[in-house]
């Protein structure tokens, strides 16, 4: 399937786009850790289907050090070592938070229990908005069949804030 359409070439794709680029900056300045944001953005895109925030997300950790092993491992992280308690607990969070038709009780309060240990206010609203915002991006890629393999990372900072 060829990309069906170029969201961002036209003026409101593109001013959403800087939204999205901005609410995105607001979590990557928040204290929740850089590889936890990598890792709940990749679980939520392997759920849904988006190559487009795979290729990123993938490489995006890649660049800021994550292992391939952890890498290759987060669709199994129930199945697996690799994971700390935190960083499971924001995978399960992801889970259930992209899944919400799939449950009729959404989070959990064992899942949401597990977050609160782990993590301080500031870092759940993060965790909160960034499960919301990658699923936001997930259906735009994927309604548009926009493809993954060709990003470098890096390759959208300064896009937000223009315009």
């Amino acid at each position: 399937m060829d990309t069906r359409f170029d969201l961002f070439s036209t003026e409101t794709g593109s001013r959403l786009g800087k939204r999205f680029a901005n609410l995105g900056q607001v979590i990557e300045s928040s204290p929740l850790p850089k590889l936890t944001r990598e890792l709940v953005s990749l679980r939520a895109s392997q759920l849904n289907g988006c190559g487009w925030c795979l290729d990123m997300h993938a490489k995006e950790a890649a660049a800021a050090g994550e292992s391939p092993v952890r890498l290759a491992l987060v669709a199994a992280w129930r199945e697996s070592t690799v994971f700390t308690e935190a960083e499971r607990a924001a995978l399960a969070l992801a889970e259930e938070g992209t899944r919400l038709a799939d449950a009729a009780e959404g989070v959990s309060d064992e899942t949401w229990a597990r977050v609160r240990e782990h993590y301080d206010d500031e870092q759940v609203a993060a965790l909160v908005a960034l499960v919301a915002l990658i699923n936001a991006a997930n259906r735009l890629a994927v309604i548009v069949h926009q493809k993954g393999g060709s990003y470098e990372p890096g390759m959208l900072a300064g896009f937000a804030g223009r315009g």
